[in-house]
């Protein structure tokens, strides 16, 4: 018999005539046991946060959820955090892929500063009524922030190419665009505006998606967090929802590669390095 129901028996018989002491002598219970106050629990308004944000970043794992607490100036142990969002049993099932085998690796180096790589490639998806989606993803590879992301029906050599003018207007363009051997990317349009602009194209090898890894992990996080969770009604709804997903993930979701930063945040930093640095040059001293 367990304490709270020997607590309940106690109640019960003394409310029928019987004294405490003799109630307690009947249920087998101690008096200590029966007046216990359980303490109070101190962890649970943080719990009732990591359930929160837990519900809403579906597809964030103990660690994530500790960085967005850290984020919002919560000052708390990451070993708590984990002991309590096991406790809930928010754990994240990991989806099964399938294993590649091992194959020469071909390491990418990291630009020091925006603008200098971006990575292009196309994720697919479909809308309720069965019509397709085409999304481009566009990631700057020093940054590690979703420049762009445009879903379409469809799109060629030509909308591609307007589409990376219209960034050109607010961004700038790139030095270099890292793709796959696309239809899309080997058009006689992008190649042409390429040449014309002075941005080269690096193509991967095929088949070995590894030297694009920076646009292979993020569209990976992409698919996950965005479009495994919605269900899109109209292709004017896929953008709405994709848009301030991209802008979520740029301004508000932490990176540990970026040590626990946000994208745009990280961009920032690597402009003020870089404003340090020339105005420590020697250079007019030469």
């Amino acid at each position: 018999m367990t304490a709270p129901v020997r607590r309940e028996r106690v109640r019960f018989l003394a409310g029928h005539g019987l004294s405490q002491r003799h109630a307690l002598r009947i249920a087998r219970m101690s008096t200590s046991a029966f007046r216990y106050s359980p303490r109070p629990d101190h962890n649970d308004v943080l719990r009732q946060r990591i359930i929160k944000l837990a519900q809403k970043h579906r597809r964030y794992g103990a660690g994530m959820i500790y960085l967005k607490l850290r984020q919002a100036g919560e000052v708390v142990n990451h070993k708590r955090v984990d002991r309590l969002y096991a406790e809930a049993g928010l754990q994240v099932r990991r989806r099964k892929r399938k294993k590649i085998p091992a194959a020469d690796r071909h390491p990418l180096e990291r630009p020091l500063a925006a603008n200098q790589v971006w990575s292009m490639d196309f994720v697919f998806d479909r809308t309720a009524e069965g019509r397709s989606i085409k999304s481009l993803t566009i990631v700057d590879n020093a940054t590690h922030e979703a420049v762009a992301i445009v879903p379409e029906r469809a799109m060629g050599g030509q909308q591609l190419v307007r589409i990376l003018d219209q960034l050109a207007k607010t961004r700038g363009l790139p030095k270099a665009i890292r793709t796959d051997n696309g239809k899309e990317f080997c058009s006689r349009a992008l190649l042409t505006w390429a040449h014309a602009r002075g941005v080269q194209l690096f193509l991967i090898e095929p088949g070995k998606p590894n030297q694009n890894a920076y646009i292979e992990s993020f569209n990976g996080r992409f698919r996950d967090e965005c479009l495994n969770e919605h269900w899109f009604t109209s292709i004017r709804h896929a953008q709405v929802v994709i848009e301030a997903w991209r802008r979520e993930y740029n301004e508000e979701r932490p990176k540990r590669s970026l040590g626990g930063l946000m994208p745009a945040a990280y961009a920032k930093t690597l402009i003020q390095k870089s404003v340090k640095l020339a105005s420590d040059s020697k250079a007019d001293c030469y």
